[in-house]
């Protein structure tokens, strides 16, 4: 059972005068959230790891609740840094986005570079998995941006928006020593 699997935040409430950090669950978001409680690996999970931001917590708090888990937050397992930009038009948010990942090395118009993101990521899942029994399922509730690197890492492959979620409120299941030896062979998201 040594296992985790990564969920991202669904639908949100969209508030060009709210931090987008702080944005949380739409109804919609809310409603797909609770699907996750009845998928076949939902029971198992024994550990529930959210990133600072609210959407990503409420999204861990509706799984968790579910359990009678606690939810443990990991400011580490943010989104990338896009305040230089703050709240961008759809259009505009996906050129971005684009840019974002077709340019890993670089910080484009201020925003928190691709493969430093990825670094994060990763660094902050392996300090979860040390930290919890090796036999344990962890579920890891964040974001799609970082999700996306970290399944290229998993992958072992170059980063690319290629890996990217279609929407939010998808997950994958990986094992958890496929994050040291990057030995994933096919990591598909999964839309709740």
């Amino acid at each position: 059972m040594s296992f985790c699997i990564y969920l991202t935040h669904p639908e949100v409430v969209i508030d060009p005068d709210v931090p987008i950090p702080d944005w949380g669950l739409s109804d919609l978001g809310r409603n797909r959230a609770e699907r996750a409680v009845h998928l076949p690996w939902a029971p198992v999970i024994r550990h529930v790891v959210a990133s600072g931001e609210r959407k990503a917590i409420e999204t861990a708090e509706i799984f968790a609740s579910a359990f009678d888990l606690p939810v443990r937050k990991i400011d580490a397992m943010h989104e990338n840094d896009r305040s230089s930009t703050g709240f961008l038009p759809p259009d505009q948010f996906e050129r971005m986005a684009d840019a974002f990942f077709a340019n890993p090395q670089s910080s484009v118009q201020g925003w928190e570079p691709a493969a430093d993101v990825q670094d994060r990521i990763v660094a902050a899942v392996q300090a979860v998995l040390t930290s919890v029994p090796e036999d344990d399922p962890v579920l890891f509730s964040g974001h799609g941006g970082v999700g996306t690197l970290l399944k290229c890492h998993l992958l072992n492959t170059p980063i690319s928006r290629s890996h990217d979620q279609t929407g939010g409120g998808h997950w994958y299941l990986f094992a958890k020593q496929q994050l040291a030896e990057q030995s994933a062979k096919a990591l598909d998201w999964s839309r709740l």
